[in-house]
């Protein structure tokens, strides 16, 4: 495997199997004062949103984020990452442009603090999600304005000391549901139920007002890193999961 002069493994050509969804794991912090570079590969529209961020440690972990995606796509389709366009649906979710949607490959991002988290996957609908775990989050408001009835309960049954990471899981969950759907928001939070245990597999517990939905997916944990908390949803269950690590990620 070629490594980069950021020390992050990206080969020039890598294989992307119909049966399986790979996700990559990114420090931004380790690679984002980069920026200079990493903005050479940035289309115009991308380099319109730098400009309009206030906080440099934003701005950078960004730029590096949006690049390294065009890395890693690039990689996939063994092209010039420059070359990539976007196409987005109507609740704004990205997938690849015209130039490559033969290709299937479809892909999500995710990042929270110093963390970004890229799935990628062939003619799979994919969603990921990853949260800083935040110990000053208003658990309870938040519950009852999000989460499913059987969620709220679920949450309520547990000891205090496990009350935050289980509400970060169920959190993540939903989010990743959600995007993997492509509903976004429109998809109220309250007609489908997640699983707030540590380490599930098989997280998505019940879709209403079609049950069958449920079966169509496969929700899980996936690592995030200490401090975080990430959420996987993909379409089909005959898949596995391949992780690569940014060299820079601890």
């Amino acid at each position: 495997m070629n490594i980069t002069d950021s020390g992050f493994p990206i080969k020039a050509s890598l294989p992307l199997p119909d049966d399986e969804v790979q996700l990559w794991r990114v420090d931004l912090e380790a690679v984002g004062a980069d920026e200079g570079r990493w903005q050479q590969v940035l289309a115009s529209d991308e380099l319109a949103r730098v400009s309009r961020f206030h906080f440099s440690r934003d701005r950078q972990r960004f730029v590096a984020a949006r690049a390294l995606l065009r890395r890693i796509l690039a990689s996939y389709l063994a092209t010039d990452p420059n070359s990539l366009s976007f196409s987005y649906s109507k609740k704004e979710k990205p997938s690849l442009g015209p130039a490559h949607v033969d290709s299937g490959v479809t892909f999500n991002v995710s990042h929270s603090g110093g963390i970004a988290l890229f799935a990628f996957s062939r003619r799979r609908e994919v969603g990921i999600d990853v949260e800083q775990v935040r110990r000053d989050t208003s658990l309870e408001a938040i519950a009852r304005r999000f989460f499913s009835a059987r969620e709220q309960s679920q949450l309520a049954a547990l000891p205090a000391e496990e009350k935050v990471d289980a509400f970060f899981r169920c959190w993540t969950r939903k989010e990743a549901y959600i995007k993997a759907t492509g509903d976004g928001l429109s998809l109220p939070l309250s007609q489908f139920d997640v699983s707030l245990a540590a380490g599930e597999k098989s997280a998505l517990l019940a879709t209403r007002p079609d049950g069958s939905e449920a079966g169509r997916w496969l929700l899980q944990e996936v690592p995030g890193g200490p401090g975080y908390i990430a959420a996987l949803c993909v379409r089909g269950q005959d898949w596995k999961l391949k992780t690569w690590s940014g060299a820079c990620a601890p």
